[in-house]
């Protein structure tokens, strides 16, 4: 390439053909525009002068990326078709005792009696649909949220997309809101509501009056409480630990492993030295013990109610921090 500065104006440059096919090789040119010192393009940044949404608006188009992934993933969040199937499963295997209240409905005398202490509304029943541990928190609680969390703050510390949430006006703390809340918000929607479409039906299939509905409120109102308490808890636990992974396999191993293994461990424990203490260090059994009160049964365990509750709040309150201070660490920008 050879620059011809007397016969070109300046800022255009011959290029000369290094072959060709035919006769005239050496006279064949084209001419370019050239930029100045080499100079390729310009980039400019512009500031934004348009007017921007509320702050509600930015925060739900961040909880709506998670929730409304699970039913359609067109512009949200993509969950694997096995994740949704799992869901279903989840959902389907919660809405059990239904089933069984609706055929005790339909027969009479000794059947419906049978049926009807099994699955009817009692102390025990309403505990169990919230805190037993098989099968709600051996295989179904502790795997759902492990599915919804694992990925929830991981993902962005593996690709990076924090830098595309804080390049808008979203600040750190409506960032942690919205993924807890969305979290939070899968869960109610599966262990809540499948918890008042029990007792509903129990009283809508036997046809009970506003006797019994006094009577059993109460119990109902306990159970209620201990559930939005499992739902925080889970929660909270569960999305610290996938704000310090980058990968969403090992945030959702991590929480299987600690509410499923710090149960066992105190289990074997207390058969080996009679001892309840160690149950301080399960999730679930502070929550099982609070729950326990919350109902009116009589408590499986020795160790005061007070240490169990204590224990849960120092739970939450370590996992928020621990949340908190790995979002603050989050990136900003992104080579």
């Amino acid at each position: 390439m050879t620059e011809v500065d007397g016969d070109m104006p300046l800022g255009e440059t011959r290029i000369e053909a290094a072959y060709g096919s035919g006769d005239g090789d050496n006279t064949s040119t084209a001419t370019v525009a050239s930029a100045p010192k080499g100079q390729i393009f310009e980039q400019i940044y512009r500031p934004w002068n348009g007017t921007l949404g509320p702050r509600w608006v930015r925060n739900y188009a961040i909880y709506r990326h998670h929730v409304y992934g699970i039913v359609t993933g067109s512009g949200h969040r993509r969950y694997h078709p096995f994740v949704r199937l799992t869901l279903l499963v989840v959902i389907l295997g919660s809405m059990t005792p239904i089933l069984m209240l609706l055929l005790s409905s339909m027969f009479s005398g000794d059947a419906s009696g049978f049926l009807n202490r099994m699955w009817g509304v009692n102390r025990y029943n309403l505990w169990g649909n919230i805190l037993g541990y098989f099968p709600r928190n051996l295989c179904m609680w502790p795997l759902l949220t492990a599915l919804v969390v694992g990925g929830l703050v991981s993902d962005d510390r593996k690709n990076g997309t924090s830098a595309i949430y804080f390049s808008r006006p979203i600040s750190r703390l409506d960032y942690a809101s919205m993924k807890w809340l969305s979290a939070a918000s899968v869960l109610g929607a599966v262990i809540l509501l499948t918890y008042i479409m029990y007792y509903s039906a129990a009283v809508v299939f036997k046809g009970e009056g506003w006797s019994y509905i006094a009577d059993t409120i109460p119990i109902f109102m306990g159970g209620l409480t201990a559930g939005i308490l499992l739902v925080f808890t889970y929660t909270s636990i569960g999305i610290a630990l996938s704000s310090i992974s980058t990968s969403r396999f090992t945030a959702s191993v991590s929480f299987l492993g600690l509410v499923l293994g710090s149960k066992i461990v105190a289990w074997l424990i207390e058969i080996q030295f009679e001892t309840t203490y160690i149950y301080l260090l399960s999730p679930y059994d502070c929550l099982a013990h609070v729950g326990q009160w919350l109902v009116g049964l009589p408590p499986n365990y020795n160790h005061p109610l007070a240490v169990s509750a204590v224990s849960l709040i120092l739970m939450n309150l370590a996992s928020l921090a621990v949340f908190a201070s790995r979002v603050a660490s989050l990136e900003v920008t992104r080579e």
